[in-house]
């Protein structure tokens, strides 16, 4: 319990990024956001707080606290999930834009939104499954702290990765439409996964499946292109996925 007492506290950098990384594409047109994102953006900074204060319960003497909140914390962890599945039509309708307004869109073609739907799908089973392993194993701590732990590295993309981007394009304003707006993408994931590497060094769980888990989910995000451009997988969304 003692190696956790200040963990709270570091919960706090992957904090600050999501909401560095999202703070233009949601606080910029805060009033034109759809109810789902704006539904999506909250439960997913209310999740980020509860990563912060139930390690501090946990390791200052409020385990009753701490089990309590746990379990309104499940219930969280799903809207969490089934917000952003629900919010993939977006993706999907935003294609179908950019195929009407090549000028409008530069750089951003329509694979882009499929790849983004296409990736999101994958990311939040990762998140779910490392939410169950947490329940499934909340009697043994460090199991249950590291799966939690890994569900912050497991959604820091959407976030993160917009937050690159913005920068990537700010950058090379100049360029327009030529643009590589994937180069960002690896270069959000690479950061992602170093900050996941550092924190399973520090707790010792370099080697944890829930480490493995939250890694692969983030290099998953490296195939965004291919993904977006395969005409198997957008016929798989339009199928499936209805505005």
């Amino acid at each position: 319990m003692k190696k956790y007492k200040t963990l709270y506290l570091w919960m706090f950098i992957p904090m600050a990024f999501m909401q560095l990384g999202i703070f233009r594409d949601y606080w910029g047109d805060f009033t034109d956001n759809a109810w789902s994102v704006h539904v999506h953006y909250w439960t997913g900074t209310v999740w980020y707080l509860y990563l912060i204060i139930q390690p501090y319960l946990a390791t200052h003497g409020k385990l009753e606290q701490h089990r309590t909140n746990g379990i309104i914390g499940m219930f969280l962890a799903g809207g969490v999930c089934l917000t952003a599945l629900s919010m993939m039509y977006r993706d999907l309708n935003t294609a179908h834009l950019a195929m009407e307004n090549v000028e409008r869109f530069g750089p951003f073609q329509p694979y882009f939104f499929y790849g983004v739907a296409a990736i999101e799908i994958p990311l939040m089973l990762a998140f779910g499954f490392a939410v169950i392993k947490s329940i499934i194993h909340r009697k043994e701590l460090e199991n249950h702290a590291w799966w939690l732990i890994s569900t912050v590295f497991i959604i820091m993309f959407p976030a993160v990765g917009r937050g690159v981007q913005n920068t990537y394009i700010g950058m090379h304003a100049s360029e327009w439409p030529n643009i590589d707006i994937i180069f960002p993408t690896y270069l959000g994931v690479g950061f992602i996964i170093l900050l996941l590497f550092l924190a399973a060094w520090k707790y010792k769980k370099l080697k944890h499946p829930a480490t493995y888990l939250a890694a692969g989910a983030n290099l998953y995000v490296c195939f965004m292109e291919p993904l977006g451009k395969s005409e198997t997988v957008q016929a798989f969304l339009e199928t499936f996925i209805k505005g």
